[in-house]
């Protein structure tokens, strides 16, 4: 196949031997310094989307897309429940009771967020049922046989681990839903039955949470009305157009916050973490294309005699332009495809194999993810092939404005 007259000796100055070995040597290092540049930030960007989706897929797991509340509490939520429930594009809506209390075991005593759950409705909003080790959700509901045994709590793996208890023993919570005495409210404590344990894989909600049933929560925590109805949509990304909807058909009196605004300032430190990790990293690329314009001119110096030559011969500036051009841009291509390349095989090694293990106490999770996004890797290789297209203009025009008698003058 024919070459092109300028990728002809654009290709030969770049795997020129003997005299200009050392040139050939810089390109090479000008090669790699891309090709490490784009590696990195492939990688860099692969850690922080990977930690993001995952920390946002198990967030959603456990928490609703849409919370609903009103101005002086839920009465008859059953009626809030129907009308939400024929909103577009709405596939779940389930009833929900929060409150703190203190859990006592035999290995110690935790602070945890009760949440009052319809175990039938639950499984339509939350993972927890499919994160269930030990024990079911729909053991919540309290048997009608007699006698009738305690109340049922299920918890999450990592608090039942600090509390000291596994399905089948009791725990004992303390709440402030207790009784006026002389000396003053005197804190409440109940016994319930563990019937279940849940893992979601998120340290915040395994650590924290101990779901019971709608009643049971009403009487831990002495509340007649619901805190908030719980909606599940078919796409994550239309949950603010859903929650204006709801705004609308319920009235003024409601309120619907979506999954967004409630993690805004985890997503946005992450958002942000993502852009200044790519921003310093894709640093080296600059460097990169700083060696390829410095290996130019030296080729320039090196190559006058035969810039005049070409110039004597019929080639024109726009000729000798293109051929430094292309030798830069060969070098940036081959770095960039090399180095992402490299990238997208290591950040899939480390997800595929789960290599780097963190702290659940820092990141929530137990190793880190890498994720490739196909917009991420596209704008990584298009942006560096133009810094090193951007590094070839001044030593190509250098080239260009070489005259030629000067470049013989003393051949």
């Amino acid at each position: 196949m024919d070459l092109p007259f300028e990728l002809h000796i654009a290709l030969r100055y770049l795997l020129a031997k003997r005299k200009q070995a050392f040139i050939s040597v810089i390109s090479l290092i000008s090669t790699i310094g891309v090709a490490v540049g784009v590696m990195a930030v492939i990688i860099a960007l692969a850690v922080m989307t990977g930690l993001q989706e995952t920390l946002r897929d198990r967030i959603l797991g456990s928490q609703p897309h849409i919370y609903v509340s009103r101005v002086g509490g839920l009465d008859d939520y059953r009626a809030e429940v129907e009308k939400l429930r024929v909103i577009p594009h709405v596939t779940g809506v389930a009833p929900m009771i929060f409150g703190k209390a203190l859990a006592s075991g035999p290995r110690g005593d935790e602070f945890i967020t009760i949440k009052g759950i319809d175990p039938a409705l639950e499984p339509g909003i939350t993972d927890v049922q499919r994160a269930m080790k030990v024990g079911s959700l729909a053991a919540l509901a309290r048997p009608t046989t007699s006698p009738r045994p305690p109340d049922g709590i299920v918890l999450g793996n990592e608090l039942a681990t600090s509390l000291g208890v596994s399905v089948g023993d009791s725990v004992e919570l303390t709440t402030l839903a207790g009784k006026l005495s002389p000396l003053g409210i005197l804190p409440a404590i109940r016994r319930l039955r563990v019937v279940g344990i849940f893992s979601l894989g998120l340290s915040e909600f395994d650590s924290l949470y101990g779901l019971v049933s709608l009643d049971v929560a009403k009487r831990l925590l002495d509340k007649q009305q619901l805190d908030f109805i719980q909606l599940h949509v078919d796409n994550i990304y239309t949950a603010p157009a859903i929650a204006r909807a709801v705004n609308a058909r319920l009235g003024d009196q409601y309120i619907a916050q979506d999954w967004g605004q409630m993690n805004k300032s985890l997503f946005s430190a992450l958002t942000l973490e993502k852009f200044a990790v790519s921003l310093a990293i894709g640093l080296i690329v600059l460097v990169a294309a700083l060696n390829i314009v410095a290996s130019l001119i030296l080729l320039v110096i090196e190559k006058h005699r035969d810039i005049g030559i070409l110039k004597t011969m019929g080639a024109g500036a726009r000729s000798v332009t293109a051929i430094f051009m292309l030798q830069g841009l060969v070098i940036g291509a081959v770095g960039t495809l090399v180095g992402a390349a490299l990238g997208y095989g290591i950040s899939y090694i480390c997800d595929r194999y789960r290599l780097i293990r963190v702290s659940t106490d820092v990141y929530q999770i137990d190793y880190m993810p890498f994720t490739v996004l196909g917009l991420d890797f596209t704008v990584v290789v298009v942006a560096a092939i133009l810094i090193c297209f951007v590094a070839t203009i001044y030593p190509s025009r250098q080239a260009a404005r070489l005259d030629p008698a000067q470049a013989l003058r003393y051949e």
